[in-house]
């Protein structure tokens, strides 16, 4: 039986069923916890740690099989847990993630006699009131919810001035699912968090309340509702964007009634070349328009498969055609707190700069204070200067094996390292990701580099002061240092004087004294680095200050040169 039509709308209701949901679930996650206590706490304690690293990728391997059958079966939440840790990098192994990546969040459908016994329910009145057609086969059946395509009567066509329509329904008893599986993953987590090599790499209970908030969100199809309208509003007179518009009338907590605005899918290449439209020419506007969201406004589509955008001919834009989204229970936003960070990293990866990618890492709060971040500043150096410049197309033309082990070595970096993703930071990687893709199947030799770059270019200008600032505050910091360290190093010699301090080697006094001029050179340097990098930056908008920043410059440039040629 395909694993996409396992479970059945009745296996899942009913209070005996709950009972045993609930402990089908626990079951699974105390056996596997049992088998990773054995293996993985047991065995090295005995001096069997061989035995441990020998079966530890066959054993994450048969856990994700395992969670994948499971997850199709039960349905409900379990496949957006599927779906969430095959996006969680930061905290599983490649063998987890890459199994349920391919989870699917598509079930058997309900009867439409319980469709529609719900749906008049919600909408206080029958369907033949409501609608003028209701289709009966689904457009889609997912774990939550199901849609079915149906017209408006023509009074509401009239007032609303739509008429072909998409009914969003709830499956029935999915609330009673939903606070089943919350709960069996609320104990579950309460579980790991007793678990040392869990709870020092990641704070369960919190990851799992994360999870609960998003997934209780997207059954609030009211909060969908709110959600489109608010994206409509971000992109006002825009002929790129199109947003279904929303029924309210015949909208409710859980159904959802929104415009039918089925057009080609987006990666829908042979469709989109009869239609007269180049894939090619799609692509980057689709790139530009999610970067918009997620640059510029902070609040972004986070699931923008291509199941979910349409590419919509029409006469009246300016290509002749615009992307339409659709589903907006999975939305991101980005505080106010992490825009600065999300700036400095846009800006390392645009400049191909790993070690400030760390730094801007640091700032987001990604990364502990006690990381050791060696590692991942030199993994990130790598991956910039072996593969940053690159489009899809002459990535094709690597050789496998070097992507899977730079990929096998990044891993075992990052997931060594004391950090957790944000949600909101996580979806919008997610975002990203999917961007990266569906961009480079419409266009294989889609270079994602491209479309980033002047969105770092437009944030340094938007944010001129911000970095003026952040120059300020650096360079105190650094002249704080270089006033600070002669004053040590006088010190330190005080002491080895005094005999408060005894080393075995002589010439000392000399060599901290070569030291400290070397020292003061250093930060000279760096001043005039930063001062000169700020001034040409800041020059395009702001000629005097750019230029004033640029000629302060030669002030430490010659202290660098000449100071330490005195005394040598």
């Amino acid at each position: 039986m395909p694993l996409a039509r396992r479970g059945s709308y009745d296996s899942n209701s009913g209070a005996g069923n709950m009972r045993a949901r609930y402990r089908r679930i626990l079951r699974f996650a105390s056996w596997y916890l049992a088998i990773t206590w054995w293996f993985e706490l047991f065995l090295p304690r005995i001096g069997l740690v061989k035995i441990a690293e020998r079966t530890r990728s066959k054993r994450m391997r048969h856990f994700a099989k395992g969670f994948h059958v499971l997850a199709a079966d039960l349905g409900g939440l379990m496949i957006k847990v599927g779906q969430f840790m095959s996006s969680r990098l930061d905290v599983l192994p490649p063998e987890i993630t890459k199994e349920l990546e391919g989870l699917q969040d598509e079930v058997a459908p309900v009867p439409f006699a319980a469709i529609r016994a719900a749906a008049e329910t919600e909408l206080g009145m029958p369907l033949e009131r409501a609608f003028s057609f209701v289709d009966e086969t689904p457009v889609a059946a997912a774990s939550l919810g199901q849609a079915h395509r149906a017209r408006l009567t023509a009074l509401d066509a009239a007032d609303t001035g739509l008429a072909d329509v998409i009914i969003k329904v709830q499956r029935p008893g999915i609330d009673e699912i939903i606070d089943v599986d919350l709960a069996a993953l609320r104990k579950v987590g309460g579980w790991l968090s007793h678990v040392r090599l869990v709870y020092n790499r990641v704070d369960m209970p919190a990851l799992v309340e994360e999870f609960a908030q998003t997934s209780l969100e997207e059954i609030d199809y009211l909060h969908e509702a709110a959600s489109s309208e608010r994206f409509a509003a971000a992109f006002p007179d825009d002929d790129r964007v199109g947003v279904p518009g929303v029924v309210w009338e015949r909208t409710t907590r859980r159904v959802l009634t929104l415009e039918d605005v089925t057009a080609i899918k987006i990666t829908d290449v042979d469709a989109l070349r009869k239609a007269g439209i180049d894939p090619t020419e799609v692509a980057p506007v689709f790139a530009e328009v999610m970067f918009d969201q997620m640059f510029t406004m902070g609040f972004f589509h986070a699931d923008p498969h291509p199941g979910n955008i349409f590419v919509t001919p029409d006469a009246d834009c300016e290509r002749g055609w615009k992307l339409t989204f659709i589903d907006f229970g999975m939305m991101g936003e980005i505080p106010t707190s992490t825009r600065t960070g999300l700036r400095k990293m846009l800006i390392a990866a645009a400049s191909r700069d790993g070690r400030g990618l760390v730094n801007a890492m640091n700032d987001v709060g990604v990364l502990l204070p006690s990381a050791e971040t060696t590692e991942l500043e030199r993994a990130m150096t790598t991956l910039f200067a072996r593969f940053g410049g690159m489009g899809f197309a002459e990535l094709r033309e690597v050789d496998p094996r070097e992507f899977r082990e730079f990929a096998v070595q990044f891993g075992d970096v990052v997931r060594s390292l004391p950090f957790q993703l944000p949600e909101n930071f996580l979806l919008l990687i997610r975002a990203m990701s999917l961007t990266s893709g569906v961009a480079s199947a419409l266009n294989p030799a889609f270079n994602l580099w491209d479309s980033v770059e002047p969105y770092a270019a437009q944030l340094l200008r938007d944010e001129s002061g911000n970095l003026v600032q952040d120059i300020a505050k650096q360079t105190v910091e650094t002249v704080g240092i270089a006033v600070r360290l002669p004053k040590r190093l006088d010190g330190l010699i005080t002491r080895i004087e005094d005999g408060s301090v005894a080393f075995a080697i002589p010439g000392l006094e000399k060599r901290v004294a070569r030291l400290e001029r070397t020292v003061r050179q250093a930060v000279s340097a760096v001043l005039f680095g930063v001062l000169l990098i700020a001034g040409v930056l800041l020059r395009a908008d702001d000629t005097v200050l750019g230029t004033v920043l640029m000629v302060a410059s030669v002030a430490p440039l010659l202290h660098a040169l000449f100071a330490g040629r005195r005394g040598v």
